[in-house]
């Protein structure tokens, strides 16, 4: 079995709030540190009630202090939404911290909606299209080199050995991470239409680097585990209460589960779900393993990057201590 990992959007359950969701993370991260997941990434996104992640290094600096061995980043950073110089000392910070264990996901997308995305660049000026520009000038700051004749130093952050991954949902994602000779992780959790295009495209043009030999690709991927296929299948249901919410533009809170929700759905809500969620195991621990394994011999994923938005936190618990009995097994 491949590698798996965590990613976690420290959710907002209903009835609960920012600060419990964060503690919840720290909770899950030892709990997947002492289960022996590779790593603890958490995502940006912002104006969203359900997610507390929105200020990504200060939530990893809080985990990482609570946590010793297992790896911690961002999956991802929007950079977009920042100046690189700002990302460079912000996980410098955090690799001068807890040195060997950071990771750094860079994303193009703003993790948010228009307003939102204003609020954070306080213009719209700044494009897409300048994002692999923002990547390289990041590259350089981590790089140094040229001693105190730089007009601009990262401060922490040069020299130091932060790995970087490309994020993406689309071959834009996977066309530079090719081009930079970078992992590349691919947001098949929620977006799973091009992942086999963009993975082929990643491989297929993929350039060494100073930083990587070989191509390298880590897919998303929902597991809901319990102790029966009917328990797990309940469990998701909040999720995808979640995903119907946030398309009809009604964000919110995490929701408890619903016995039954997909059939209270139109035909239309039925076939998202059936869309969004078709990388994921759902099921008892025979039905996850069989799931888990069949997707990972259909992708040649080299590691798993596991999400289970799951609103009770023990079950969560539960469900990724089923998941890491793949790893042993």
């Amino acid at each position: 079995m491949v590698p798996l990992s965590v990613l976690d959007l420290a959710p907002v359950g209903e009835g609960s709030d920012a600060g419990a969701a964060l503690r919840n993370s720290l909770d899950l991260a030892r709990h997947a540190e002492r289960l022996g997941y590779r790593r603890f990434w958490m995502a940006e996104h912002h104006s969203m009630p359900g997610i507390a992640s929105a200020a990504t290094s200060v939530a990893l600096a809080f985990v990482g202090a609570g946590t010793s061995t297992i790896r911690i980043g961002a999956g991802g950073i929007m950079l977009p939404n920042h100046a690189p110089l700002a990302i460079a000392e912000q996980f410098g910070t955090l690799e001068a911290l807890f040195p060997g264990r950071v990771d750094l996901g860079l994303g193009r997308a703003p993790g948010t909606d228009r307003a939102a995305a204003h609020a954070l660049r306080r213009n719209l000026a700044s494009d897409e299209n300048r994002f692999p520009r923002d990547v390289v000038e990041l590259i350089d700051y981590f790089r140094g080199g040229d001693g105190d004749e730089r007009k601009v130093r990262a401060i922490p952050g040069e020299g130091q050995h932060v790995p970087l991954w490309i994020l993406g949902s689309s071959l834009f994602g996977a066309q530079l991470a090719a081009m930079l000779g970078l992992p590349f992780a691919f947001a098949s959790h929620f977006a799973p239409a091009m992942m086999a295009e963009a993975t082929s495209v990643y491989r297929s043009g993929f350039r060494p680097s100073g930083q990587l030999d070989e191509p390298y690709v880590m897919l998303g991927f929902n597991i809901f585990a319990a102790d029966t296929d009917a328990e797990a299948q309940l469990l998701a249901t909040s999720l995808m209460q979640a995903f119907v919410n946030l398309r009809t533009g009604r964000p919110g809170k995490l929701p408890p589960p619903v016995p039954d929700y997909p059939e209270t759905l139109p035909p239309t809500g039925r076939r998202m779900l059936e869309e969004v969620l078709s990388c994921s195991a759902i099921g008892s621990p025979e039905t996850v393993e069989a799931q888990t394994r069949a997707f990972v011999a259909r992708t040649g994923a080299d590691e798993l990057m596991v999400t289970s938005q799951i609103f009770d936190h023990e079950a969560r618990l539960r469900s990724y201590e089923i998941a890491a009995s793949l790893i042993a097994s």
